[in-house]
């Protein structure tokens, strides 16, 4: 599932309207849509992060929904590249 659809579902399902959310993120209503509805990238970091927060998500799903590693895992990316690259050739990948 993409980021803006799988935070519009889970809104939707925990009966969150759109107004509370932005409201609650720190941003305008209209950017927020744009975000569920895929016409704008996934957000900043931070709002990611409170967005895992108030819909009670996994923070690391959100960003692999937002292709983005997060943030903990930049500062060590070699690691992350060969935790993967040995992930996967031991899966036979």
């Amino acid at each position: 599932m993409s980021f803006g659809a799988a935070i519009r579902a889970r809104r939707t399902e925990l009966g969150i309207g759109l107004m509370d959310m932005a409201e609650r993120l720190g941003v305008s209503a209209p950017y927020w849509s744009r975000i569920e509805r895929e016409l704008e990238s996934p957000p900043r970091d931070q709002l990611i992060e409170r967005a895992a927060a108030i819909l009670g998500m996994q923070m690391d799903d959100l960003f692999v929904m937002a292709q983005r590693l997060p943030p903990d895992m930049r500062t060590d990316m070699e690691k992350v590249v060969r935790a993967y690259r040995r992930l996967r050739s031991t899966h036979g990948r």
